[in-house]
């Protein structure tokens, strides 16, 4: 017999993702190949803008894992929208993530009343849309090959 609980418990929480991951590892030759690799560490990369008074003008947020960039937060002060600011903050994230650790792809996620035309406009494609994400949003998933500098 068994029985059920719900609840946060994080010794739970943690056997769970350790048996998820010996799991996942097993049936991929991929993950296994990857496991115990510099690759395999998920590192945080973030990019600042500050103004000339000191304040945050615009930063990306995103972290590097399995040779991807995954950007999680990319944010503009409204003064500063429109002056290629998140332009330059996804291409140093991108810069870094390449050149400094060998990412060769990158993904974002962003709703639809953000910047999926942004992240088109910078070679972004289209993988996936998820709607009523939360309920009347969608939310766009979109990757990106990232290739050396010309």
């Amino acid at each position: 017999m068994f029985r059920m609980e719900t609840g946060v418990d994080k010794e739970r929480l943690t056997a769970l993702r350790a048996r998820l991951s010996e799991t996942n590892t097993a049936a991929s030759p991929e993950l296994r190949a990857l496991r115990g690799t510099a690759d395999d560490q998920e590192v945080p990369l973030a990019v600042w803008v500050l103004d000339d008074a000191g304040a945050l003008a615009g930063g990306l947020a995103a972290h590097t894992w399995g040779r991807w960039l995954h950007v999680d937060h990319l944010w503009v002060d409204d003064p500063h929208r429109g002056t290629g600011l998140g332009a330059r903050l996804l291409a140093e994230a991108e810069r870094i993530a390449h050149e400094e650790r060998a990412c060769v792809n990158s993904r974002v996620e962003t709703w639809d009343f953000q910047a999926p035309g942004f992240y088109r406009s910078h070679g972004y494609e289209l993988v996936s849309v998820i709607p009523d994400y939360p309920e009347g949003v969608k939310e766009f998933t979109l990757t990106k090959r990232l290739l050396p500098p010309a």
